[in-house]
């Protein structure tokens, strides 16, 4: 017999010359999934330094405007979160996306700044269990309260120019 019988192929001996081709195949999609997990959280997390900064900044503002016009303490707050990217992992919706409220009683000023995020899918869905999530994307947001004097400061300007009188 020469190898070739009747219906039936011959037997091939194994060979592996593929295998790291296949395995290739298999390893890179899992690599760049796991490395989206990874990385998705960061984004989120750049995101919301910015804002928490650019909050606390915009009350230190508001603070020393003397005027009743708060309108430029916003746009102030704006020009700060222009350091987010207008990426959907990062934010969505661009200047116009992001939510800025300034509001000044009683020597305290309070800032909070809202703005969404469309995360990958898998993210996506666990912040929305969570509930953190409404129909524009995942929901971030950032507050900052100030006050120009601490409470524990006691004393009045006047009392204390007394002192080095």
């Amino acid at each position: 017999m020469d190898g070739v019988t009747a219906g039936f192929v011959p037997v091939v001996p194994y060979s592996a010359s593929g295998q790291a081709t296949v395995e290739a195949a298999v390893l890179l999609p899992s690599l760049m999934l796991v490395l989206a997990i990874l990385l998705e959280p960061a984004c989120l997390g750049y995101s919301l330094v910015v804002m928490r900064s650019a909050a606390a900044e915009t009350a230190r503002v508001a603070l020393t405007n003397h005027g009743s016009d708060l309108d430029g303490c916003k746009a102030f707050a704006l020009r700060r979160l222009a350091a987010v990217p207008d990426v959907p992992l990062f934010h969505v919706g661009g200047e116009e996306g992001w939510e800025v409220s300034v509001s000044s009683s009683g020597g305290r000023v309070e800032v909070g700044l809202r703005g969404h995020a469309r995360p990958l899918p898998l993210l996506g869905a666990a912040m929305a269990l969570a509930g953190r999530s409404d129909g524009r994307g995942v929901v971030l947001e950032a507050r900052a309260s100030e006050g120009l004097r601490p409470s524990w400061l006691g004393g009045s300007y006047a009392s204390w120019q007394t002192i080095w009188d």
